[in-house]
């Protein structure tokens, strides 16, 4: 029983959702799921098609955007671990996000990765302007 994953309202956690990774805390709890307000970004969301990963020759080649800072996402618990450090800066970890990411795609080359920063450089473009 205690292999069991357990989270109140209330609690700090890291989440997987759909292709990001976020830090936010537990707003509600709806077993088997919780529901996350976000408060930084880990991973930014990779671009292109959840179905089709690394391929750009599929019928729409998505932009995927983080999800915003205190936006709501429905987590599986199985996506959700507890997190007990220093919650960083909303912005400033989206910044470091979208930078991990396009280092990562600069060195894996392709046309896949090619198109991927296009859309990041766009979405830096959206999310840093202000």
């Amino acid at each position: 029983m205690s292999d069991k994953k357990s989270f109140e309202t209330g609690d700090l956690v890291t989440a997987g959702y759909k292709t990001g990774r976020y830090i936010g805390e537990i707003v509600d709890v709806k077993t088997p799921k919780v529901v996350i307000k976000i408060l930084a970004v880990i991973k930014h969301p990779t671009q292109g098609d959840l179905h089709n990963p690394k391929q750009l020759d599929v019928p729409l080649f998505h932009q995927r955007k983080a999800l915003s800072q205190f936006e709501k996402a429905l987590v599986p618990v199985s996506a959700t671990n507890h997190y007990d450090e220093e919650v960083p800066d909303y912005h400033q970890s989206l910044k470091e996000a979208v930078e991990t990411q396009a280092n990562e795609l600069k060195h894996e080359g392709g046309r896949w990765a090619e198109a991927s920063l296009i859309e990041l450089e766009k979405l830096k473009d959206e999310y840093f302007t202000s």
